[in-house]
């Protein structure tokens, strides 16, 4: 039998391989607004939330001038960044938007709401907000019932803050 995780045990952050420290740099603080905690030379960098050490880490280390994968190969599908309210999210995609980036996708999946990006390196990033648990659509059994319908991207931007 398997041991199952702590319920308190969470993904503590992401480490990406980036072909361009700065523009990566551009994106995720500059765009999204993560902050810089540490930054090491033009190979490393470790962005946090809150204070936090870090949430994001981006290297060069082997990657520098590198290209993304080719489609039909295995990595990171994307990277997805919880915002605590409708608001922040809606506000978090404007300025994504502003910046330039296209909107691949954007579902609503009953429990979360989620809007699909790539980021300058050709990874996947989805922004999204969870409903309230008592509002997670449910089988007849009360198992979550997840759906992916399509979410309406324009009254969501009416939210932002």
């Amino acid at each position: 039998m398997t041991t199952p995780v702590h319920p308190e045990a969470r993904i503590g952050h992401v480490h990406l391989k980036v072909a361009d420290l700065d523009r990566a740099i551009d994106f995720y603080s500059g765009v999204l607004g993560f902050d810089v905690q540490v930054r090491i030379g033009n190979d490393a960098a470790f962005l946090g939330a809150g204070g936090y050490h870090h949430h994001i880490g981006l290297n060069t280390w082997s990657s520098k001038g590198g290209t993304p994968p080719p489609p039909g190969h295995t990595g990171l599908f994307h990277t997805a960044f919880l915002y605590p309210n409708r608001a922040e999210l809606a506000d978090a995609v404007r300025r994504v938007i502003k910046a330039g980036y296209a909107v691949e996708g954007a579902s609503d999946h009953g429990v979360s709401e989620a809007i699909y990006f790539t980021d300058p390196d050709g990874n996947g990033v989805e922004l999204y907000r969870d409903r309230p648990k008592a509002d997670w659509p449910r089988n007849p059994d009360g198992s979550i019932a997840m759906y992916t319908r399509r979410l309406d991207l324009d009254g969501l931007l009416t939210e932002a803050a």
